[in-house]
């Protein structure tokens, strides 16, 4: 334990009162173990001042982080079988459904809502990964459908924001079955024309990483975010290789071409939102020379000639 909390809270509890002094005003970073109080903490968007390390957030929360003003209009996600297999292990599958709605709030790992990043009309599918390690089950596919759907009634960009563990092991195949239905749900997005954009958080594994969190035209990731597929010392075991230092890191896979950029939390609205707009409006004079944009590849003289 540290002074804060052995000599520091003690002598306030003393003065003040034991039951005026909460238990949730300091937090201890994950990574440099620095104590934060909760109030910088939340204006510093859950990332520590002593070492940049980005902390895990809820879906809700990244909404508002994301959103204009933090503003935005919620969208109802369709009901499902909640547990279609009867499933249980040391617990009823229900029971720990009913556990993570009533700590997180929210009925499911994921949230879904529309609005504008910085002006550009977007729908943002956030997971949660205290709702049960963001895990994708047949509530969060359906989830993504509703997201992919709305962004093509509203003609929106789509912005998925994975932090997930992988597949939802309790509803078995049903729960493999999400994948594909994501993937489709991605095309059918991008047949439209419209944009679509995923921000890799920590971490985003198994199945998710596996079908729609790599798909998109634009690869964001937050500092130090664990992405991958199978668990580090899983691969390390197959291959018995020693891996590289940082590996499955955000800034790893960046530099080994599988992310486009590793972006701070405090930037991420602008980037989005810039990015968004050189999509949709490629041609405008304000976005010129500010990105890249691929085109149709010109044929060589070569190919030409053969013509």
């Amino acid at each position: 334990m540290s002074w804060l909390s052995e000599f520091v809270r003690p002598k306030i509890r003393a003065l003040v009162g034991a039951k005026d002094v909460p238990d949730n005003l300091w937090h201890k970073c994950p990574s440099c173990e620095q104590m934060l109080f909760h109030r910088e903490l939340e204006e510093n968007l859950h990332v520590c001042h002593a070492c940049g390390h980005h902390m895990r957030i809820s879906a809700r929360a990244r909404l508002e982080m994301l959103f204009d003003d933090g503003v935005f209009t919620p969208v109802s996600l369709p009901a499902v079988t909640p547990d279609p297999l009867k499933f249980r292990d040391s617990r009823r599958y229900t029971e720990r459904l009913k556990e993570a709605q009533s700590k997180s709030g929210e009925r499911e790992a994921i949230m879904v809502g529309h609005g504008t990043i910085k002006g550009q009309a977007a729908v943002i599918a956030a997971f949660d990964f205290s709702f049960m390690g963001g895990s994708m089950g047949q509530a969060v596919g359906a989830g993504l459908l509703t997201a992919a759907d709305t962004a093509l009634e509203l003609d929106a960009a789509l912005v998925a924001v994975p932090a997930s563990g992988g597949a939802r092991m309790q509803e078995g195949m049903l729960s493999l079955v999400q994948m594909p239905r994501t993937v489709i749900a991605v095309e059918r997005v991008r047949e439209a024309g419209l944009p679509y954009i995923v921000l890799l958080t920590d971490p985003t594994t198994g199945g998710v990483s596996a079908s729609f969190a790599m798909l998109g035209d634009i690869q964001i990731a937050e500092p130090s975010a664990m992405i991958g597929f199978a668990g580090k010392r899983v691969i390390q075991d197959t291959v018995r290789e020693e891996l590289p230092e940082g590996f499955q890191t955000a800034e790893y896979l960046r530099d080994h071409g599988m992310v486009d950029m590793v972006v701070p939390r405090g930037e991420l609205p602008a980037t989005i939102g810039r990015l968004l707009s050189l999509l949709r409006n490629r041609k405008g004079p304000e976005t010129a020379g500010l990105i890249a944009i691929p085109g149709p590849k010109q044929k060589s003289a070569a190919s030409l000639d053969a013509d």
